[in-house]
């Protein structure tokens, strides 16, 4: 048998928590909502862990509160010192058949009897995706510890891996008509691994959990009257559900996509294997009315692709760039939603959208972002993403536009001083002799990640310090007076290393001529660059000529 016993998610601890004191817990479904007020935040064991079992609790919380329906059911709750547990533990208790993780007919996310040809069973590397495929030196995981794990893990890892599971041949599934040769042929990435996906922090897990809960009243999203999780919706089996093609019906239906058919093998006692094959496939092109945890870019190339005149796609994160770096896509009045069939480059998340609306302007609210990123064709785990950033509301509400655009000035304006930090570098390379175009590059890139990691704090703590009854002018050349500072200290680390063939210097091709570079010539121009980059008197543009 593939398991025995039943384990219910509604009363069994499974969810991994930081609460408000700082400790680690794990706690049930039912206990999520009961202590919310008191943990900090859910985590898990990779931070894409943490945000696939978020949305899992966001579709609880709308399927209990009905919604909420309108904008004054979600300021009840949200002016309530508790969440509702009477109306959540009612409808945990009505749906809590398809909660069991080892349920015989329905266990929760998987396909009961779900088999191969060959009856085959695989291991937990299928389903813990720290465990890089091939590679088992480089994971933490080794021996017992992939041979057998607890029941709590496994349904964690069962909910990430219907949302971030790698693409590539699965196991075929019998009963599966997609199946060729015994194989499943890929069919994407879990849904939420398209996602640049984004949450917004209330401080504490129910402030949290409304802030990314959008009423059914708001016009930033469609949601379809048959929007609903995958466990109110029938079982799934081996084939793609019949339903898929007219699909999603809105959030509820993305947060709980169910992009593989999976069987955990184990009971209560552990788990020691899986079956994972094909489930319901879903693109990411124009989810963007739906989907509300992820921030949305115009694309050309699938607008070409489609014959369509606009095409959005997440705005996926990039690894080893601060998400501050790409604020002007997070912001709502830069990337208003409103106007997203028009046209523009970037579309907000709906919930960044949403917390504007809902806080006053004089709070402050962390955007945590979460990710993950692949390898080739999407088939291996390459990197997870994971960064927070605190922002005023201010900057997300239509009522302190010029505070907005200051923040976003002041990134483009310190990229431009990053840049003059790599051209010096360059320039210091080539003067000490260097010919090889990857040295140079290499010279210039590693320059700009000091820079750029000299200014990551400082960045964020002036970001957060915004005012908006302070003139944003004003505060945006306070900060390009700190990183002026920040990025010249760089520079002179780079001059005062740069050796003595540097100092006197040499001719170097630039395009058909040459010009002489030296590390006095090199410093002239890089302490120019950063004087045009980082001005620190700014006058606010003339308004255009009626």
């Amino acid at each position: 048998m593939a398991m025995s016993g039943r384990y219910s998610l509604i009363d069994e601890p499974w969810v991994l928590v930081l609460t408000q004191d700082g400790t680690t817990d794990e706690v049930s479904l039912l206990d999520l909502f009961r202590r919310a007020p008191q943990i900090r935040e859910i985590v898990g064991d990779i931070p894409t862990q943490g945000y696939a079992v978020l949305r899992v609790a966001l579709a609880v919380l709308a399927r209990s509160v009905g919604g909420p329906r309108t904008t004054g059911d979600w300021e009840h709750l949200w002016d309530g010192t508790a969440p509702p547990m009477e109306a959540i533990e009612a409808y945990l208790q009505e749906h809590a058949e398809r909660f069991d993780l080892f349920h015989p007919e329905t266990p929760f996310f998987q396909v009961a009897g779900l088999r191969t040809a060959r009856d085959e069973v695989f291991g937990l590397e299928r389903l813990i995706a720290d465990v890089p495929a091939g590679h088992p030196y480089f994971t933490t995981r080794a021996g017992r510890g992939v041979q057998r794990i607890s029941a709590a893990e496994a349904a964690r890892w069962l909910v990430h891996v219907q949302a971030f599971d790698v693409s590539g041949i699965k196991s075929g599934a019998v009963g599966d008509p997609r199946v060729t040769g015994g194989k499943g042929y890929p069919i994407g990435q879990g849904f939420a691994g398209h996602l640049g996906g984004l949450s917004v922090d209330g401080g504490d897990l129910w402030r949290t959990l409304l802030l990314n809960t959008v009423p059914l009243d708001h016009l930033g999203l469609q949601r379809d009257v048959r929007d609903r999780p995958a466990w109110e919706a029938e079982p799934s089996g081996p084939a793609e559900a019949d339903d898929a093609a007219a699909r999603p019906y809105g959030s509820l239906d993305l947060f709980t996509w169910q992009s593989r058919r999976v069987l955990l093998h184990g009971g209560p006692d552990g788990v020691t294997g899986v079956l994972v094959a094909n489930g319901d496939k879903l693109t990411p092109q124009n989810r963007h009315r739906q989907e509300p945890m992820s921030a949305w870019r115009r694309s050309e190339p699938q607008q070409k692709k489609l014959g369509l005149p606009v095409v959005y796609m997440p705005r996926e994160h990039v690894p080893g760039r601060a998400v501050w770096r790409g604020l002007a896509s997070l912001l709502p009045l830069v990337a208003p939603r409103g106007k997203a069939d028009g046209g523009q480059p970037f579309v907000t998340a709906a919930v960044v959208e949403w917390a504007a609306e809902a806080l006053e302007a004089t709070a402050r609210v962390t955007l945590r972002t979460a990710g993950m990123v692949y390898g080739t064709q999407n088939a291996s785990v390459e990197e997870v993403v994971d960064d927070r950033l605190v922002v005023p509301v201010a900057l997300l509400s239509e009522e302190h536009p010029a505070l907005a655009q200051a923040a976003v000035d002041a990134v483009d304006a310190s990229e431009g001083a990053v840049r003059a930090v790599g051209f010096l570098a360059r320039n210091l390379a080539s003067a000490a002799g260097a010919r090889e175009p990857k040295l140079l590059d290499g010279a210039r890139d590693e320059a700009q990640r000091q820079a750029y990691a000299v200014l990551d704090g400082p960045y964020r703590a002036w970001l957060a310090g915004l005012d908006p009854s302070v003139d944003p002018l004003a505060q945006r050349e306070e900060w390009h007076r700190q990183a002026a500072a920040l990025v010249r200290r760089v520079g002179a680390e780079l001059v005062e290393s740069a050796g003595p063939d540097a100092w006197v210097g040499r001719e170097v091709s630039i395009g058909s001529g040459t010009r002489h570079v030296s590390t006095p010539e090199a410093d002239k121009q890089f302490r120019r660059a950063v004087d045009q980059a980082l001005p620190t008197t700014l006058t606010t543009p003339e308004e255009p000529a009626a």
